[in-house]
């Protein structure tokens, strides 16, 4: 019988590992422990022609890894607390939060609000996503499953922050992982991990080429936030949480609305007839020129969302680069998937693709993550969990990202979730989601020069970033013996 390469079982993976191996492994007899490519990795680095480092010890690159001891948290309403990030977030280019933390809380604290010049790792969940610290996040408040990491010499900052972007990097990292149920890594482990050796030269290269990347990162948020205030500004709105929102009865302690038949749309859930959605809308139509919807003609060409679709994933030198709504916020997306341009090109071009400054919006799960697609991501794919917004011109695309991402329209778009289990939106509902168009038309292509200018920085960010990890994987292959 003939088969097709689809068809064929998956190749395992196999080794052989010594006695001392598993001693020195504190006798662990799962396979994770002694995963094929982690070792293979491990073998290469020390290799090296050069020489290597640990990045933790008497003579490794760190100066102190640590972090906070867990504490109880007491979350309160968001004019009233502290924001408070994810380790999911930490590879965010604009992290918001979603939590914010009581100053009962905050007190409890003390240093563990992040500084400069630090790595942060994430030590659970997904293991190694790393970011080092820049004007956006100094200064915030993370959870206790961020590892804070500082250098003996600054260079080694963006050096190690580098090779732990790069797939022999973190392949090393996320090989150092316990737990059974939650896989997590302890600032000890570091202790373990190989980093080659490079000249002084070559470390200040590429930690001046990062610097340069998370620098252009914080200018272009800086940006956005700008041409977000600008359209606040213009259309005279306070700030979301002081809306007054009318209820049935006054002082009931607990939200209560009543809602007119002919307004029911059909729905019949509470969510979708809260009453801060009337108060937006109410207050955002009193400046506004007109009050337009994402669905109209002179706002979006298209509003696509791609149909569920069986994948066939290739190696990276076939395929198409493919991610999902997890992934939406992040400038360089981790773990990417390869789509097969012969099963899926069709699919690919009239569904899936990605253009430069459209607007993309995860419609799955968590509802509402709005990214401005960048240049880099023009050609790649995302799945069925993240809708498009194609833009009738750049002339309104950075406009329509800045109300989309606003605070003011998050509400307007989950108003609209459906679904028993998974929180699910769809293209008919954001079609209808209210867009307000201000009068001048001035600020108006100022806040939209402004977004797609941000837009632009964060492509020169990627760049920067690539052309870094260039050079480190240069350093990694260069230096190294063949290993076979």
């Amino acid at each position: 019988m003939c088969m097709n390469n689809n068809q064929l079982p998956t190749p395992f993976s196999y080794g052989a590992v010594s006695v001392n191996s598993i001693i020195k492994n504190q006798c662990r007899l799962d396979a994770s422990a002694y995963n094929i490519d982690v070792m293979r990795a491990l073998k290469k680095i020390k290799a090296n022609k050069n020489g290597f480092d640990t990045l933790w010890g008497k003579s490794g690159l760190i100066s102190s890894a640590y972090y906070p001891g867990r504490y109880k948290r007491i979350y309160v309403s968001s004019n009233h607390g502290t924001p408070f990030f994810l380790p999911s977030q930490l590879d965010e280019i604009l992290p918001k939060p979603t939590k914010y933390v009581s100053s009962l809380t905050v007190q409890q604290l003390g240093d563990d609000f992040i500084k400069k010049y630090s790595l942060l790792l994430s030590r659970s969940g997904t293991i190694g996503k790393s970011t080092i610290t820049s004007k956006t996040i100094v200064g915030k408040l993370f959870s206790d499953d961020v590892i804070r990491v500082t250098f003996k010499n600054d260079n080694d900052l963006g050096y190690v922050y580098a090779y732990l972007k790069t797939d022999i990097g973190l392949t090393i990292l996320q090989g150092n992982i316990y737990g059974s149920v939650i896989d997590h890594i302890e600032p000890e482990h570091l202790n373990d991990i190989p980093i080659p050796k490079a000249s002084i030269e070559k470390k200040k290269e590429i930690n001046a080429l990062i610097q340069q990347s998370f620098n252009l990162r914080d200018k272009s948020n800086d940006l956005i936030l700008t041409a977000q205030k600008k359209l606040y500004k213009e259309l005279c709105l306070p700030d979301v949480t002081s809306l007054t929102q009318e209820q049935y009865i006054n002082g009931a302690g607990f939200n209560n609305f009543s809602v007119k038949l002919s307004q029911s749309d059909l729905r019949l859930d509470g969510s979708y007839h809260i009453p801060i959605v009337d108060a937006i809308i109410k207050e955002i139509s009193k400046k506004a020129d007109y009050i337009a919807k994402i669905g109209d003609k002179e706002i979006s060409d298209d509003i696509i969302l791609p149909g569920r679709f069986k994948r066939v994933y290739v190696d990276k030198e076939h395929g198409i680069p493919f991610f999902g709504g997890k992934q939406l916020l992040s400038l360089n997306p981790s773990n990417l998937k390869y789509l097969s341009p012969q099963h899926h090109g069709e699919r690919i071009e009239d569904q899936l693709f990605l253009k430069e400054n459209m607007c993309a919006i995860s419609c799955s799960g968590t509802i509402g993550k709005v990214m401005i697609i960048p240049k880099h991501w023009e050609g790649w794919t995302m799945n069925q969990h993240v809708i498009r917004i194609v833009p009738k011109s750049n002339d309104i695309a950075g406009y329509i990202y800045a109300w989309v991402d606003s605070s003011y329209c998050k509400p307007l778009i989950e108003r609209y979730i459906y679904g028993s289990v998974v929180d699910e939106v769809d293209d008919n509902q954001i079609a209808e989601v209210p867009i307000p168009i201000i009068k001048n038309k001035e600020v108006l292509k100022e806040i939209n020069d402004k977004v797609l200018e941000a837009n632009q920085l964060r492509y020169n960010a990627y760049q920067k970033e690539q052309e870094a990890l260039s050079i480190m994987n240069e350093i990694i292959e260069d230096n190294s013996e063949a290993i076979m």
